[in-house]
């Protein structure tokens, strides 16, 4: 696993509901994978092409998949046709960071 940095994450955020990820994807890459942080975003390599959607789909069953969640838990917000995203997941920054450290552990 990419070193995240420090918890809490620039790239973490509450939101109603649950939480925000900033997230700066990467697509067409060889396996989908957390790469670390770009900036104040979560980078995302998936395997997916950039193409009919199918790099956001991947993003979302990576993302789903990483947190545990459903993928009806993780949806797009913001940056759709973007590199740069802002997805929403059904799970508190409390909540994410306690899975995240349970998981570098």
């Amino acid at each position: 696993m990419a070193d995240l940095g420090r918890l809490p994450a620039d790239w973490l955020r509450p939101a109603p509901g649950g939480s925000r990820l900033l997230i700066h994807v990467q697509p067409g890459a060889a396996r989908s994978a957390i790469a670390g942080v770009h900036g104040d975003a979560l980078k995302v390599r998936v395997a997916a092409p950039p193409v009919e959607g199918a790099a956001n789909a991947a993003l979302l069953m990576f993302i789903a998949g990483w947190l545990e969640v459903s993928r009806g838990e993780v949806t797009i917000e913001r940056g759709d046709k973007s590199r740069r995203k802002t997805l929403r997941v059904a799970l508190s920054p409390e909540e994410i960071e306690r899975r995240l450290i349970k998981e570098q552990a």
